[in-house]
């Protein structure tokens, strides 16, 4: 009997099989399309082993669909507003003998976390336009998943991984790696894509944690990065002035005098915790 991935391996490049004036690249869609399956490959394996469930996000033509399961994949959701890529994308449900299901829906409101069996995993090649809503959609759930790897553009994935100190560092570097280990894999050139983009593109590899880095309730972490980051020139002694500014601050072992993106994460989940304790949070 012949095997998905010999049955993959069969199918015609997509360069042949794809009419670019039939199915061009829509700019509304955020669409960019890889047809390098050495490329599509490499991003595959970077979320090895693909066992259980394996959610792609906008497929497009399938460059990167096919490289998953010429890397093993057991399950593949894709998930595409687009119409004419579920046609397009036929005859791989057929080569994959429905191990591949297309579900022709909106990604941010597919509750994917409910779906499919675990263990479940993120492999994508985001739509720049939506992707960072889409990541803290998912993180929301980050339990759910057993990894991320997901396509950015650079200037994003850098702000995933940065430490304190780095110029990227900010809310979603904490947010990010409060609840995943994050690590930035490679970058890809626009050159890769049709059409090529204006920007780099970086893939990243996202783990969740078992538990979050350090205790803290996730609303108040977000609120307290909000007002810090808010004004991220400033002292923090300013930006926390009407919560009780350096008292505050001095009472969670901070320096009132730092700027935001010289604190830890640690330091964050701290600062939350004390503002919590002295109730300054609207929503109680």
């Amino acid at each position: 009997m012949t095997s998905i991935t010999e049955k993959i391996s069969a199918l015609p490049p997509l360069r042949q099989l794809i009419n670019q004036k039939d199915f061009p690249a829509r700019k509304s869609l955020s669409q960019n399309f890889i047809f390098d399956l050495n490329l599509t490959q490499r991003i595959a394996r970077v979320a090895s082993p693909l066992t259980g469930t394996v959610f792609e996000i906008g497929p497009g033509p399938g460059g990167l669909t096919r490289a998953l399961f010429l890397e093993g994949a057991e399950k593949v959701i894709a998930i595409e507003k687009d119409h004419r890529a579920i046609q397009f994308l036929e005859h791989i449900v057929t080569a994959t003998d429905g191990h591949l299901a297309l579900l022709e829906k909106d990604a941010m409101r597919q509750p994917i976390w409910k779906m499919g069996n675990a263990p479940r995993k993120i492999v994508a090649n985001l739509p720049y336009n939506i992707a960072i809503a889409l990541l803290l959609r998912w993180l929301a759930h980050a339990n759910a998943f057993v990894s991320l790897t997901l396509m950015f553009q650079k200037e994003v994935a850098e702000r995933l991984v940065a430490q304190p100190g780095d110029k990227a560092y900010g809310r979603l570097s904490i947010l990010t790696q409060w609840l995943c280990n994050a690590e930035l894999k490679f970058d890809v050139p626009p050159q890769a894509f049709i059409p090529p983009p204006k920007i780099i593109s970086s893939v990243v590899h996202l783990i969740p944690r078992s538990r979050p880095l350090y205790d803290c309730r996730k609303e108040d972490l977000e609120t307290t990065t909000m007002i810090a980051f808010g004004q991220r020139r400033k002292m923090l002694r300013a930006s926390f002035k009407k919560y009780g500014g350096e008292k505050l601050l001095l009472s969670a072992n901070i320096d009132p005098t730092a700027r935001p993106q010289e604190l830890s994460i640690e330091a964050f989940t701290q600062l939350a915790n004390k503002m919590r304790q002295q109730n300054l949070f609207a929503y109680g």
